[in-house]
């Protein structure tokens, strides 16, 4: 035996912890191949659910003049509209507010006040979504909505679900940007000030460009999660377990959440109801196909625009 090989029989360890080590590979490796098959399964029944749904429906109950699932009118419509439209307003409060607080932790805010400011926003981060929900329906709605639009709808409405999931979603676009605005190297911030430039443009021009893969990738995650938010809309918003179809966001709305969350409840009920119980599956099938597109999306954004330094 030679020397060479001596040394590489020797770094391979005892045999005892060889075999340790293969069992942690082992564990870790039906973990992983557990989620995996969790997630197969999932897909699968929403996926057989759905064209057992849609192979059974009238397609004409679709696009029709609302949600009435229970009542074998299933318009689609109805809740892609709220769902777009409390996206819409949740991104309006969320990216401007969430950017500005990544902006200051980043680039203007000192240590001690991030300390400070880092653990608000985490706080708020950890607000339960249906504290946020009653908020939005015994704050926000009479006190800033009505007191906006005269024909906003006391009981709730889709500008005050929007507002309360853009509440709940600014940690997350703060949190994510943040990261990536610190993550530009400091070599670039000097030579800007290097050549006379001041803060806000060495901000506005050098650093938000350089870190435009990670702010894009936020705002589409953000996104993802308002399409998502159940609770929010579900106390917010307005309608109960039904809605008439509504493009005026101060109307009440059913966002597609809160559609399977109030059909739901009560299985037997569902069950017992002809094709609402497959309804709630294929509403689900079309969530997990816009939040998968969202999420290849950010991907494909990142690795495009992602610059290395």
């Amino acid at each position: 035996m030679t020397a060479t090989n001596w040394d590489i029989t020797e770094l391979q360890g005892s045999p005892r912890r060889q075999q340790r080590e293969k069992r942690v590979q082992a564990v870790v490796f039906s973990a992983a191949l557990v989620s995996i098959l969790l997630s197969v399964m999932i897909v699968g029944s929403l996926g057989f659910e759905a064209i057992r749904y849609i192979t059974e429906v009238d397609l004409s109950r679709l696009w029709d003049r609302g949600w009435f699932p229970r009542n074998g009118v299933f318009d689609l419509k109805t809740l892609i509209v709220a769902t777009l439209w409390v996206t819409l307003i949740a991104m309006v409060v969320a990216v401007p507010l969430g950017l500005s607080a990544a902006i200051y932790l980043s680039e203007y805010a000192s240590v001690r006040a991030r300390k400070v400011l880092k653990p608000v926003l985490e706080v708020l981060a950890g607000i339960p979504s249906v504290v946020l929900g009653f908020f939005a329906l015994r704050f926000i709605n009479p006190n800033l909505v009505e007191s906006w639009l005269e024909n906003a709808n006391s009981s709730g409405n889709m500008i005050s679900a929007g507002i309360g999931v853009g509440i709940l979603t600014i940690p997350l676009v703060a949190s994510i940007s943040e990261d990536a605005l610190s993550s530009v190297p400091n070599a670039l911030r000097e030579a800007s000030a290097g050549i006379g430039a001041r803060k806000l443009t060495t901000t506005t021009s050098i650093v938000l460009p350089a870190a435009i893969s990670g702010l894009v990738a936020a705002f589409i995650v953000a996104t993802s999660r308002a399409i998502g938010e159940t609770m929010v809309v579900f106390i917010a918003g307005g309608a109960a377990d039904t809605a008439l179809f509504a493009s005026n966001p101060a109307d009440q709305g059913l966002t597609m959440t809160a559609a399977m969350a109030s059909l739901a409840a009560g299985s037997d009920e569902v069950v017992g109801s002809g094709l609402a119980y497959g309804s709630l599956f294929f509403v689900g099938s079309i969530l997990f196909l816009v939040t998968m597109g969202l999420n290849v999306l950010a991907d494909r954004l990142v690795r495009k625009y992602r610059l290395e330094y």
